[in-house]
């Protein structure tokens, strides 16, 4: 049996298959985690795909609460995942790495303290999250953002980070020169040495 479990959270448009290919590259660094890609509960309105929430009429403003009135389709996708692999209610045993949308809920789970994960990697990400953060003060997070994304700034991350540092987080940044909206290569090796730390920790 597995000793972890890592829940990968794609971006809005996509689906589970599409960040399940890390799991598989990293399955020889990482032979004692399982993974899982589940794709999101609602389909995106605009094309093919799914979306954890909507971004029809989004904006700034009511962004976090989307992101809020999100968390109970979230929360059931995460239980029923960790159910699947024998990790019920096994918070601790639970990293999870997001993308885009997926880097919002993510990271999102980890400011509102809803459970004590493992760890957070969040790639391309932003912390949609107002009010005053209260997280698990042992969960460590990794933020990855390019400089170059053209979809979500980089100071979206960089904004994120000073937040969850102020609130007791133990927070690594990358912030990547050439890197536009995707995950890199180093990306995805970084990370991967971020979840073997966290698990030896």
């Amino acid at each position: 049996m597995a000793k972890a479990l890592v829940i990968f959270l794609h971006g809005v448009g996509s689906n589970g298959d599409d960040l399940a290919v890390l799991g598989e590259h990293w399955a020889r660094l990482l032979p004692d985690v399982a993974f899982a890609s589940p794709n999101a509960p609602y389909p995106f309105e605009h094309a093919m795909g799914y979306q954890w929430f909507s971004l029809t009429g989004i904006t700034p403003e009511n962004r976090p609460a989307r992101v809020r009135e999100a968390r109970a389709a979230f929360d059931d996708t995460l239980q029923q995942l960790m159910a699947q692999h024998g990790m019920a209610d096994a918070w601790d045993k639970v990293i999870l790495v997001g993308f885009s949308q997926g880097s919002i809920m993510a990271l999102d789970a980890l400011a509102s303290g809803r459970y004590p994960l493992a760890g957070v990697v969040a790639f391309s990400g932003r912390l949609a999250f107002d009010g005053a953060l209260t997280p698990q003060q042992y969960t460590p997070a990794l933020l990855i953002h390019g400089k170059a994304d053209d979809v979500i700034p980089f100071s979206e991350s960089a904004s994120a980070e000073q937040r969850l540092q102020q609130a007791g987080v133990t927070v690594e940044a990358r912030y990547e020169a050439a890197t536009g909206h995707t995950i890199s290569s180093q990306g995805a090796m970084d990370a991967a040495g971020f979840i073997a730390q966290c698990l030896q920790d």
